[in-house]
Parts: C-alpha cells; structure tokens; sequence
C-alpha cells in the first residue's frame, strides 16, 4: 500500500517539477533592453538577473548605451542579435576605444576552443559561421614580390627588416598557402559580402581589411539543455524522501494510539522495518551495485584508452590551419600499396615507401606503441609540423584514428648517415664531409635559433641525420624533442632521454651544469667525431679503456703527435688531412663535460666555415682521464646497437 502510494505522487510530482522547471528557465524572465539592443530573451542575461534567466556564458554587460560580451576572456561589442538563424555581430572593443589607424587583431580568438561546456549543463558554442572569409597578417623575412595570393604591405607595422602583409580569403589561414619565408601574426574572420568573390580578392588593401575589422562579423549562439543540475535532482529527492517519512510516522502514530498493544506494535516496526532495508538492499545491489561495477571496469578500460584519444585529438584541433596534412588510414593504405614496401623499422614502429598523386614519394613511419599517453606523437607534430628549414626533413602529414596513428614524411632516398660513415670503406671525401657536418650543424642551430620557440633535439645520432639525392643532410627524428622559450637557459627535465654515448653530462647529473641547448652540442661533438673516425665514439673490442672510449683516443693522438692513429688516419697525425683534423678538433670543443665550455651552435657553424689555422686544441675533457676511465668503463656495458633511453612519466 505504501508503495503504491509513494509511486503514484512520484509519477505526479516527476513531470511537474521537470515541465515546469523547465518553463520557468525560458519564459517567466521578460525581455529586457541591453545599451541600444531591445527585446533581449532568452538564452541571453544581464549581470545581476536571477539564477534561473538565461545562461552564464551567454550574460551581457550593458553600459554606457552599448552591449558587450566575453567570448574567450576577450571583450565584444555586441551591435545586433538574431534569433531566426542563431547568429549575434560582435565587433572587437579594443578597436572601438583604439584611436590609432594602425590595427592587428588577436590571434585567433575564436579558434582556441569553440565549444564550450556550462556550469549548468548547457551546451553552448560561440564561433564564426562555416565557410567566413578571413584576413591573415603574416611577418616575413623578406619582401614577397610574385605570389598566387594577393600580399598586400602593411607598411605601419612593418620594419626595414621586417615586412608584414595581410591577404584574405576563406583558405588564407591554411599553412600550404603561406609564404616560406613568412609566419603567422595573426588572424580573423571579416564579416560583409565584399569579400565573397574573387574579383574583391584583388583590389583588397590595409585600409578596406581595418573597415571591415571595425564593422564586426557575425559568431553562432546555439543552445542546447543537456539535462537537469545537481540542484533539480536534489530537490526532487529530497520530496521523495519527505513523502516516505510522512507515512512512516502515520502508520506509527495510527498503532501507537492503542497502548495494550505496546509490545506487538514494536515488534511489527521492527520486522517491517528490518524487511523493508532488505528488500530495498536486495534492490539496490541487483540493480545499482553490480551494474555500477561492472560500468566501472569497462569505464576503466575505456577511460585508458579515451584519454590518449582525447589528448591528441585537441591537440590536433588546435594545429588544423596551421599544421601538415591529416590523412585517414585508409589513404595511407593506398599511399603505401598496401603497406608493401619497408624501409626500415625503429623504436617507435615500421617505416614504409609511400606516393603521393603528383608522382610524389614519401616515407610513412606507423607508431606501434600507440597505446602510451601520445606525447610522442604530438611532439613530433608540434616541432617538425611547424619548421621549413632545408637541413631539417619536412613533415608531409600524420594520421590519427582512435589508437592507429603515423607520420608522413619527404622520403629521402639516400637513407640515414650511419651506414655510411661506419661503412669499411670511406663513402665520403674529406670536403664532402665538412659540407655535410656544416649542414648539419646549421639544421641544428635553426631549431635553436630560427623559431619563435627553442625545439631541444635530444637524440642527435648519425641514424637520426637522413640524406636526399645529392646527400644534403636534414635531422629528424623528434619523438623526442621539446619546445622551450627561447630566453630560457634553464630546461626542467624529470627524466632521462637520448641514445647512449651521445647524452650530455648533465642530463645524467646537475653537477655538470643545467640542461639547455648546449645538451645538443654534446650529441654533435660526438657525431662529428664518428664521422671524422669512422667508428662509434665506444668499443667494446678495443684493448684498454682509452682506446675504448674513443674521444679520449683521438685528444691522445692530437697533443702528442703519435704515428699511427689508425682509424684517424693511416699516417702520421702530422700528415692527418686538415678538415679531418678540424673536424676532430671541434668535435672535442663540443663534449667538454661542463655545459658552459662547450660553443654554441652558432659558433659551431663559424669553426666549420673556416680553416683549421687558427682553431686551438680544448682542455682534456673530464672522461678523457686515464684514472676516471678505468671505473666508468668497468661499469659501463658496451654493446654493437645503440641503448635508447625514452622518457617515462612520473
């Protein structure tokens, strides 16, 4: 009977307090004025209306006869809503209060991240319209004179050498249609038809792309109620809750009335109420524990999985009209033949011969260990996606889909470094060697130095440097690598990465100095060495720890001037070609064990430029030691292969 009861005012209060909560939340607010906009309604709110009117991320500011909202922590001007097709026009207010002619808009601050989550469960999305026309400003390097898109000089905010531009269109944020010698300022979508055709494409200048800006453009306001809030579900439960307490007491006040019966009446209290809590844990278990559990271990599953997902997929948003080509897999398929040719496989995944239409060939590397938490994979993006530097390979695209992921890369037919310079016999003449080290070493110092982010290599090896048709040198391989501004001396690392034998000291220990670019300088030194020997920097075969550690050999043969160096050169030290022994020379000012002694990549490139008159020989490096030797090389495993040493995370 008290089931029934309590079920029947349940299906009589769930629809009323669900209709008319719901009700409530749209229509007993009244329009209102905002600054010159009337007839304001909902979703929109003013500063200050009640909880239940309109929706927080949609509440405007009115004052001084004007309408504003925050979109992105940025101010607009709101000058008109329309409610037929779900569109407001907002207009940047630093432009309004700007007296200056001379504007640049934000950096896409509408991009970042359109759709939004409310606190109380609304969805909401505040974006440009599908299919706007934009205006990019673009910083370049050096005057662009021939262009298929219309660069047109901003010469207020350009310098003597520095030139900006701006150029319109609906693709003019993409990446493939910017200059090489250009980057990105800033961009923003311009409301108004005239920029609709291509003819107004032509004759767009500075001055007509500012009026446009000072007009506005239009954003979408959809809405959307996703469900009721944690206070609606409160309340109703706590109703519930009031009815069934009600007729607990009624029943107990009913039986109570009789006092003969004192000890029959609590004995019926007892059983029902003792029945009652297991009926309902019976219930409860049945069908909210075990559900709820075996929710929690698949959720647990797909949670592991999601967040990687997740990662990636925001990250990937972010780069969309910055970024390479995204492929589906499906595409990679037929790019590959069916994943039929292997180049080569690496501690990442496979790397296979693909073509591009166009006759275009590439190399395409599919990550196998796509379960991990994709850091990798967004690094290599994020660093290589963004650099066009010829001594740097360029990335083509990437494919993401749930946990199958891969890279496409320019395919360099010549293959990495390593089977040439640890070949028995010498591939390369003495000039041909210093041309490539010097290419390397610039593709290195423009990670450095050439972006507006500093990108930390941090495993710079002769397998990691590929060579195109004519052998020119570009680094890859950034599964690795960082991005650091470029003031900062001073990199925090919380664990170890690189190939053993070209780590710098100090990513083993603090004592040697700070993490910084100079750690690269290190793997350098060490690759410079190789290339001038022809072996790798340790040998297990060698007869004692200082032919072993193979730096150390060579700063022997150099100050004493002995006969014989052997893979150095088959004569005398004196009779050692001069690139070969500035090669040598600069590799042992790269591995100085304190990170302050070594140059920089800069400087680098001056000594290979040069000759080697004039080059002084370094101090003895700490590890060149006989007596510190001797220790390390006992504990220290040579092996044939290379240990890569990934980071893990905390």
């Amino acid at each position: 009977m008290r089931v029934i009861y309590v079920l029947c005012v349940l299906g009589v209060l769930v629809p009323d307090a669900a209709g008319g909560r719901r009700h409530h939340r749209r229509h007993d607010c009244p329009p209102f004025t905002c600054g010159h906009l009337s007839d304001v309604s909902f979703p929109f709110r003013r500063r200050g209306d009640p909880p239940e009117c309109g929706v927080q991320s949609y509440e405007l500011t009115c004052a001084d006869d004007k309408a504003t909202i925050q979109i992105d922590k940025e101010t607009y001007s709101v000058s008109d809503i329309n409610y037929g097709d779900s569109t407001l026009w907002v207009v940047d207010a630093s432009f309004l209060d700007s007296r200056s002619s001379c504007l640049l808009p934000r950096w896409n601050p509408l991009l970042r991240d359109p759709r939004l989550q409310a606190k109380s469960h609304h969805i909401i999305e505040l974006a440009p319209p599908v299919g706007v026309t934009w205006a990019s400003f673009v910083n370049c390097s050096q005057e662009i004179r021939n262009s298929s898109w219309m660069y047109m000089p901003v010469a207020c905010l350009s310098t003597s050498r520095s030139f900006v531009y701006v150029f319109t269109g609906q693709q003019s944020a993409y990446i493939q249609n910017l200059e090489p010698s250009c980057g990105y300022l800033a961009t923003t979508p311009l409301g108004g038809s005239k920029l609709n055709s291509t003819s107004a494409l032509q004759n767009v200048s500075y001055q007509d792309v500012v009026k446009l800006m000072m007009t506005g453009f239009a954003v979408r306001f959809p809405f959307t109620v996703s469900g009721w809030n944690f206070k609606e579900c409160l309340a109703l439960s706590i109703r519930i809750a009031n009815i069934a307490i009600i007729d607990f007491y009624f029943w107990s006040c009913f039986l109570l009335g009789d006092r003969s019966h004192n000890n029959l009446i609590y004995t019926y209290m007892v059983v029902d109420t003792a029945l009652l809590i297991l009926k309902w844990t019976a219930v409860l278990c049945r069908f909210v524990l075990a559900p709820l559990a075996v929710f929690i271990f698949l959720a647990h599953k797909y949670w592991r999985n999601k967040i990687t997902i997740d990662a990636v997929e925001k990250f990937l948003q972010m780069q969309l009209t910055l970024g390479p080509t995204r492929y589906a897999y499906t595409d990679l398929t037929a790019i590959t033949g069916h994943f039929g040719e292997k180049l080569g496989q690496g501690g990442y995944g496979s790397v296979y011969k693909g073509v591009l239409p166009g006759y275009v060939n590439v190399a395409v590397k599919v990550l196998e260990n796509a379960n991990c938490n994709g850091e990798e994979f967004i690094s290599e993006v994020s660093t290589i996606g963004r650099i066009h530097h010829v001594n740097v390979v360029r990335l083509v695209g990437f494919c993401s889909e749930e946990l199958r992921r891969a890279l496409v890369y320019e395919y360099m037919p010549r293959g990495s470094l390593d089977k040439y310079i640890f070949s028995s016999k010498r591939s390369f003449s003495w000039d041909k060697l210093n041309e490539i080290a010097l290419g390397i070493a610039r593709g290195i110092n423009y990670l450095h130095q050439g972006c507006d982010m500093q990108i930390l290599h941090f495993d710079i090896k002769p397998h990691n440097i590929l060579l195109d048709d004519n052998f020119v040198p570009k680094v890859a391989d950034f599964g690795l690598a960082k991005l650091y501004p470029r003031d900062n001396s001073f990199v925090p690392l919380n664990a170890l990465r690189g190939t053993i034998g070209y780590i710098a000291p100090e990513m083993i220990s603090r004592s040697f100095g700070v993490i910084s670019s100079k750690s690269d300088v290190y793997s350098f030194g060490m690759l410079l060495l190789e290339m001038a020997g022809g072996r790798r920097n340790s040998d297990m075969h060698a007869g004692n720890s200082s032919q072993a550690y193979y730096p150390s050999w060579v700063y022997d043969r150099l100050i004493e001037q002995q006969v014989g160096v052997g893979e150095i050169s088959a004569a005398t030290v004196a009779n050692m070609h001069e690139l070969e022994r500035k090669l040598c020379i600069i590799g042992l000012h790269c591995i100085q064990m304190k990170s302050h002694d070594r140059p920089t990549m800069s400087e680098v490139i001056e000594m290979l430029e040069g000759g080697v008159v004039g080059l002084q020989m370094p101090p003895r490096p700490f590890f060149c030691d006989d007596e510190s030797m001797s220790p390390m090389m006992d504990s220290y495993q040579f092996s044939s292969g290379l240990t890569e040493i990934l980071e893990e995370d905390e």
